[in-house]
């Protein structure tokens, strides 16, 4: 039987680490930090405690229009900058619209904009509500517009599924383009949602890192003094095609995102199951997907948030698919993303596939790593062929994804002796869009009256 193959041809992030994805890459490897003390500044008569957070390395409002950014809120200025990376990256490919699908993930989404207009509602009376609050806020506001700039007609999805959102929405693109109902998906995921509601609900939860004072080192996944996550913002999109139709136009391809699996643990909202079930099923789904035996993962880029019980989960339910596996986790870098943090791993993991390292872990070197751990964690850059990476994203509610991503060079050994052809344009086809540099700012997104309708 016939299997559809689905490969990776454009990359596109705004991050804690940087603008775009090189700024982001090269600061990962250089063991860099993105985290940043100060946050928050002016709630302490609330008794917000004092918060150390991931914030982007650029105010994403700078790579859009003035305009533009006044009608988006912060999460989907984000998405809309890494879409504009991504598909720029994939060399902008014409594609009938009726076969390009869009597929953002959020935890949360327009977060910000809802707290800002309930103040203005209090403050200044309903008069003074922006029309374009309820637009602002949707969850779905990000996939929607990115649909609306690149005339994606196959779908707009929204997976909200906490800390794995952005990595389901990916696993969403692949199984679109497996099923024959695109053959182009842009895929990914957004946060912006540091705020003090956000903040204090997870500070009651206990779930935050108590190490404020140096916010560099505040984020440590399986560190033995673990003691919680940093909350972190930005975005992350891959453009997602089928090998037929990027070896049609003679597109680069990064990488073939080989296998997805997508499981549930059923017990707790916040909890993982204690026998690491859910966890365990979407990584041998992945694996099952793939056609690969666990020997064959080159390492795994782990979810590893920081958390005392979440981090000691994960490792239990990598030993029981993997044995003591290779591991990195990016968190201790770029703090926890939360609805983004799968789409930015997952491109991690396509990036360490690509050139062949598996980026360091930071804040190991003081306490090692923690004795519940049997894993090897990578403390340091290693430089060595990755055949396979799985990148793991597991959020509350136990909503469990794993993704795996394998070199591009079978694919490419396959389309080498083909001419490459460009997609026609004609009736049913719509021509895309330039070519933007990562920095260049996409249309204006429609405008939205008082009564609520486009115009």
């Amino acid at each position: 039987m016939h299997r559809t193959e689905v490969v990776v041809t454009g990359l596109g992030a705004i991050t804690p680490l940087g603008a775009d994805v090189a700024s982001t890459w090269d600061a990962l490897l250089a063991g860099e930090s993105g985290i940043r003390g100060g946050v928050l500044r002016g709630h302490e008569e609330a008794g917000l405690p004092d918060i150390v957070a991931g914030t982007m390395a650029i105010e994403p409002a700078e790579l859009l229009l003035p305009v533009q950014a006044r009608r988006l809120d912060r999460s989907q200025q984000a998405a809309f900058a890494a879409a504009a990376e991504a598909w720029a990256d994939a060399g902008a490919p014409e594609v009938d619209p009726d076969r390009l699908a869009s597929a953002i993930g959020t935890g949360i989404g327009g977060v910000r904009t809802l707290l800002k207009e309930d103040d203005v509602l209090e403050a200044a009376g309903a008069r003074r509500v922006s029309p374009r609050t309820v637009p602002m806020l949707m969850p779905n506001a990000a996939a929607a517009l990115i649909s609306i700039e690149y005339g994606a007609r196959a779908g707009v999805y929204t997976p909200v599924s906490a800390c794995s959102s952005g990595a389901e929405a990916i696993a969403l693109g692949a199984r679109l383009i497996r099923a024959g109902e695109a053959d182009v998906v842009i895929a990914g995921g957004t946060e912006a949602a540091i705020t003090p509601i956000t903040v204090a609900g997870f500070a009651q939860a206990r779930a935050l890192s108590r190490y404020t004072a140096e916010p560099a080192s505040a984020s440590r996944p399986f560190a033995a003094d673990r003691s919680g996550f940093v909350l972190s913002e930005g975005a992350a999109v891959v453009v997602l095609e089928s090998a037929e139709h990027a070896g049609a136009r003679g597109a680069r391809v990064h990488a073939v995102l080989a296998g997805a699996g997508i499981a549930a643990d059923a017990h707790h909202i916040t909890a993982p199951a204690p026998d690491g079930s859910g966890q365990i099923s979407a990584m041998r789904k992945a694996l099952a997907q793939a056609g690969l035996a666990p020997e064959q993962i080159s390492h795994i880029n782990a979810h590893a948030t920081g958390t005392p019980v979440g981090d000691v989960a994960e490792a239990h339910a990598i030993g029981k698919v993997f044995g003591r596996a290779t591991v990195t986790a990016p968190k201790a870098a770029l703090g926890h993303l939360f609805g983004a943090a799968g789409a930015i791993e997952a491109l991690v993991a396509v990036l360490s596939v690509e050139h062949g390292v598996i980026p360091p872990t930071r804040n190991l070197t003081a306490a090692g790593v923690g004795p519940d751990i049997d894993l090897d964690v990578v403390a340091e850059r290693r430089d060595v062929t990755q055949e396979a990476v799985l990148s793991n994203s597991f959020g509350f509610g136990g909503q469990n994804v794993s993704l795996i991503v394998t070199g591009a060079r079978h694919h490419a050994s396959r389309t080498a002796s083909t001419t490459p052809a460009s997609s026609p344009s004609g009736p049913g086809t719509r021509a895309s869009n330039p070519a933007r540099s990562p920095a260049s700012p996409p249309s204006t997104p429609p405008a939205v009256s008082a009564s609520g309708t486009a115009g």
